[in-house]
């Protein structure tokens, strides 16, 4: 039989290392953070590595030794087996079953053995979606209300009651399926779609929804569940579009808003000028008079 050997280490130290130095060089060398290796050094023999050869055995050891730390070879015993020594363990009941504490932890699994992908589901607050399916099912969600919207006019023509009705409901129905893609768009991201609220604040909800569809999703699986299906070439499609649409809008607001602020800075400038004063009593150019003129009334006024 073939003999086999074990490396056993104690904690010693080679002369010249530092405790701290030997324990940042094991942590490299058995791949582990520093607190990993503390259990080395208690001070009592700890069995590094079993069941090797008298080369590997060497190796191992010359392995300790750059590290800093000092260990030792010695013979495994060969294990001997014999069914005289076995034992039956019986599991002993306990005289009394302790009563479960309310307070005590819930005991369950702290991993979760998600699949690759997860399901989609549009109705539903469950899941995760993409950033690109997120524009994507915006421009649907968009496109079919406006056809629901053009439907609704069509039937308020008809009847008032009808019309109102069916645009209550569809209304209804657009703000549903609209949290429902934003709380799965929240969800990708590691958010709670309570954040949605966001939405109804002031200053805050003019850039939230950018904010949605810029920040990326988790590449991994996380609380919410495992990451979504790929993209697929008609998603991708529809979110370049729907981008496009934003960015077509966008351009259009900030003209009708510079053509605003231009006709708002005329009319004042206008108003301005009508209410400058003018001075309408300007003076008379002085004329010059001749004096033979002044000689001739002075006598014809002595002759008086």
């Amino acid at each position: 039989m073939a003999e086999h050997f074990k490396i056993v280490f104690e904690g010693q130290l080679r002369t010249g290392v530092e405790l701290e130095t030997a324990r940042l060089n094991l942590a490299q060398l058995f791949k582990t953070d520093v607190s990993g290796v503390d259990r080395l050094f208690t001070g009592k023999p700890v069995t590094i590595k079993r069941s090797l050869t008298r080369d590997d055995a060497q190796r191992y050891l010359a392995a300790l030794n750059d590290a800093g730390v000092e260990g030792r070879i010695e013979l495994e015993e060969p294990v001997s087996l014999s069914l005289d020594e076995v034992v039956e363990d019986v599991p002993q009941r306990p005289a009394f079953e302790p009563a479960a504490s309310p307070y005590a932890p819930p005991r369950t699994p702290v991993a979760q053995d998600w699949p690759a992908v997860g399901e989609l589901k549009v109705f539903s607050i469950q899941g995760r979606i993409g950033r690109l399916r997120y524009l994507a099912w915006s421009l649907a969600l968009v496109a079919v209300g406006l056809l629901v919207a053009a439907l609704c006019v069509g039937v308020l023509s008809v009847s008032l009651v009808a019309g109102g009705l069916l645009g209550t409901v569809a209304l209804v129905a657009f703000v549903v399926v609209s949290i429902q893609i934003g709380a799965q768009r929240l969800h990708d991201a590691g958010w709670s779609a309570w954040l949605l609220l966001l939405n109804l604040v002031p200053v805050v909800g003019s850039f939230f929804p950018i904010v949605m569809m810029a920040v990326p999703g988790s590449t991994g699986p996380n609380r919410y569940g495992p990451p979504p299906p790929g993209n697929t070439p008609r998603v991708k499609v529809l979110a370049i579009l729907w981008l496009a649409v934003l960015a077509l809008v966008f351009i259009v607001a900030m003209m009708g808003g510079m053509e605003t602020v231009q006709e708002q800075v005329e009319a004042t400038t206008s108003e301005y000028e009508e209410a400058l004063p003018y001075d309408d009593d300007t003076e008379q150019p002085v004329v010059p008079v001749d004096p033979v003129d002044i000689g001739d009334s002075s006598d014809s006024n002595d002759d008086q």
